[in-house]
């Protein structure tokens, strides 16, 4: 059996992407020696961020 995970993550979300962007996806993965899963979850963070920042920029 594996060990307990901290932050257990259930959920799977699947995508569709061309040729050109699993490419990219899959240079990432070998430059950053991180998961698909992993650099996913940094982009995601950077998008939420950026989109608070221009968020916050709108409302100054």
């Amino acid at each position: 059996m594996g060990r307990m995970r901290e932050n257990p993550r259930y959920n799977v979300i699947s995508m569709r992407v061309s040729d050109e962007e699993r490419e990219q996806l899959e240079s990432l993965v070998r430059r950053t020696h991180k998961s698909v899963s992993d650099i996913m979850r940094e982009a995601m963070v950077a998008l939420t961020m950026q989109l608070d920042h221009r968020d916050l920029r709108k409302a100054a």
